[in-house]
């Protein structure tokens, strides 16, 4: 408050000697009073600058600080006279955090910070370093995209995948339907489109008052969603020269929307409709494409309904082989085998496919259960629920059975490719199986019941993608967004500290890590709607991130650099002031060093002083340095309605927290 009654009080003396300079004396036969309001502050002038009342002698590091920003304070204006007069020391309010210093594309632009640091040297004014290590004013865009998943653009071709079909082939009616007045049968043979098969016949016996009082309906799934496209192809013809309507329906008789795949023109001769939509809101959440037959009294005729749906990213796709050693040319490194006293060898050179190049060999001396006698190749795990296809060449010394398997070694469970027939002429084979297990991690095959040797080559294991061509997205482990952002946390700390260990000797390494709620536990953002600029390190790397913090800040700031753990509400709610306590037990247990704890003191003169007293004993007792980081003392009104009284119950506040600090 002092600070600001200074201030004021210098612009308006500053304003009122303007006045005096410009005016001409000589027209000045008046007097006037003094405002009242200049009055009141003249008391001021009695008064020296700030950091000359604390006593040197009795507290010779005892430091006044004051928050700057670093645009206002390097401009070397009325700020920056005032801050350099009154207090002996500043700490940057936003601009030596993360989000000021890291760029979008992670660069560390620290051309204001080294400015801000020249300048406060210049002014005889150290600097408190603030914050290392926060979840706010985080340049959150770039930390999320170091751990991103990774994009791996599509190459497969467009597609149009069937999702429904009826070509009343058969009697089969699960996909279609029809309203009572319509008269429904199907053709003879041969009387389908192109005189192939047979169609199915529907008959309007008279016009209808609306065109929808007769409908046949083709339902699908699943229903249409907003931006998709599809494809409507149909053999149609009717009796006489007809046009009817499609409606959107979310199942038959649930209308939707009065238009669909438009009108459908239709006479004696077979014609071909093609229709192709991009699904809007007013469709969307449709299953079934409404027929509307009831404007003419005709018979009308269905053939080969099929509706097709657009994929960009092309149908299914095999990704490359997951076994890297298939053709054998050198060696056969990966592959293991036993049992049964079989063997397996590297074959000679034209033991291969087709004769050509090497093979894989192996051989069982007599005939045991099939598993006795086993060649293996060990796989990462294969991903639950996908279809893997086996392709291989294989040849043998004598005919016989044997089969392939993928396994899991932990249990030994296994999803087959069933057997296959083996003879001295080469045979290729293309096997399906379809994996019901996260751990299944080893190609296997069984010839314990076959006696003989066995050749294969051109052995390639590849997981049927359902997605196709399109895009891959995969997602980082864990194990890798720790990592990452771990590196990133040295880069940070490195950069920022190797510019301001000259000028700055005492830190804020971790900033507010406690849960407000849960007062003993560490902060996290996990299921919560996040500000752009907060980030939680600790989600990433866990209750160690402040461990990892203090041991960047040593080795990379001054060795007698005082670190500090900060945090706010302390005195407010005591077991948060504990559980801040507890956490720096445990980062010192885990080996880092720190010196102090800093508690940022938003209070007002209602605050309860027990708590405050508390919070200090309890600080003390750590053994380590207490800095109140931040300070303010609320009286709860504005400065006009402020009393006398407001600002002696604020002064016993300060009273207060003198006698703790200087005990």
């Amino acid at each position: 408050m002092t600070m600001k009654c200074l201030n004021k009080f210098w612009t308006i003396a500053i304003g009122f000697s303007l006045l005096t300079s410009c005016a001409d004396n000589s027209m000045l036969d008046f007097s006037v009073e003094k405002p009242e309001s200049i009055a009141a502050l003249e008391y001021l002038n009695q008064y020296d600058v700030l950091k000359a009342y604390v006593d040197r002698e009795v507290n010779p590091d005892f430091k006044l600080g004051a928050g700057v920003s670093l645009s206002g304070f390097s401009q070397s204006g009325v700020e920056y006279t005032m801050i350099c007069s009154n207090f002996d020391e500043v700490t940057a309010g936003y601009g030596m955090k993360h989000g000021a210093v890291v760029e979008d594309d992670g660069t560390l632009n620290l051309s204001a910070v080294e400015e801000f640091l020249a300048k406060a040297a210049q002014g005889g004014l150290s600097v408190y370093g603030h914050t290392l290590v926060w979840h706010a004013n985080q340049n959150a865009e770039f930390l999320n995209s170091t751990i991103a998943p990774l994009v791996i653009p599509g190459d497969g071709e467009p597609t149009w995948d069937e999702v429904e079909a009826a070509d009343f082939e058969n009697d089969e009616a699960d996909n279609y339907t029809y309203s009572e007045n319509a008269i429904v049968s199907f053709t003879a043979e041969g009387e389908g489109a192109n005189g192939e098969g047979r169609a199915i016949k529907v008959v309007n016996e008279e016009v209808r008052e609306n065109d929808w009082n007769c409908q046949f309906f083709l339902s699908f799934s699943p229903p249409m969603e907003v931006g998709e496209k599809y494809k409507l192809t149909m053999d149609v013809r009717a009796d006489d020269n007809v046009s009817f309507s499609t409606q959107a329906h979310v199942v038959p008789f649930q209308y939707k929307h009065w238009d669909f795949f438009g009108s459908i023109s239709a006479g004696p001769d077979w014609t071909t409709f093609v229709k192709e939509i991009t699904v809007s809101e007013d469709v969307a959440g449709t299953g079934a494409i409404a027929f509307n037959l009831g404007n003419a009294a005709t018979a009308y005729y269905f053939d080969n309904i099929k509706l097709e749906k657009y994929n960009e990213s092309g149908g299914p796709t095999l990704e490359p082989s997951i076994i890297s050693n298939s053709d054998f040319e050198n060696g056969i490194d990966g592959w293991i085998g036993w049992g049964n006293n079989s063997t397996q060898e590297w074959s000679a050179e034209g033991e291969g496919y087709d004769g050509q190049g090497y093979a894989f060999k192996f051989t069982n001396p007599s005939a045991t259960d099939f598993w006795s006698a086993q060649v293996a190749y060990d796989l990462p795990n294969l991903v639950n629920g996908s279809t893997y296809v086996l392709n291989f060449k294989v040849r043998a010394s004598a005919e016989g059975t044997i089969r392939a398997e993928v396994q899991s070694t932990a249990d030994y469970s296994s999803d087959s490719f069933g057997t296959f027939n083996i003879s001295n002429d080469w045979q290729e084979y293309t096997l399906e199986t379809t994996v019901t297990a996260d751990d299944r991690n080893r190609f296997i095959i069984s010839y314990g019941d076959f006696v003989g040797t066995v050749f294969i080559d051109d052995v390639t294991l590849r997981r049927l993608n359902p997605d196709g061509g399109g895009e891959q997205i995969i997602e980082k482990t864990p194990e890798e967004k720790r990592d990452t952002l771990a590196a990133e946390m040295e880069r940070w700390i490195a950069g920022i500290m190797t510019i301001s260990k000259d000028y700055v000797k005492a830190w804020d390494v971790v900033n507010e890590p406690m849960d407000d709620g849960n007062p003993y536990e560490l902060k996290s953002g996990i299921n919560r709607d996040l500000p752009d600029d907060h980030f939680y390190w600790q989600d990433y790397l866990g209750k160690d991130y402040a461990v990892m913090a203090f041991n960047l800040a040593r080795q990379y700031g001054n060795p007698d650099d005082l670190l500090f753990i900060n945090d706010y509400n302390l005195e407010y709610n005591i077991d948060k002031c504990k559980g801040l306590i507890q956490y720096v037990q445990y980062i010192e247990e885990q080996g880092a060093t720190i010196d102090g704890i800093g508690t940022q003191m938003h209070i007002s003169i209602d605050t309860d002083k027990d708590k405050i007293v508390e919070m200090f004993q309890l600080l003390a007792e750590t053994g380590k340095l207490i800095k109140i980081s931040e300070l303010d003392i609320g009286i709860g009104k504005t400065t006009s309605e402020a009393t006398e009284e407001d600002y002696n119950a604020r002064l016993k506040c300060t009273n207060l927290l003198s006698k703790n600090i200087l005990k």
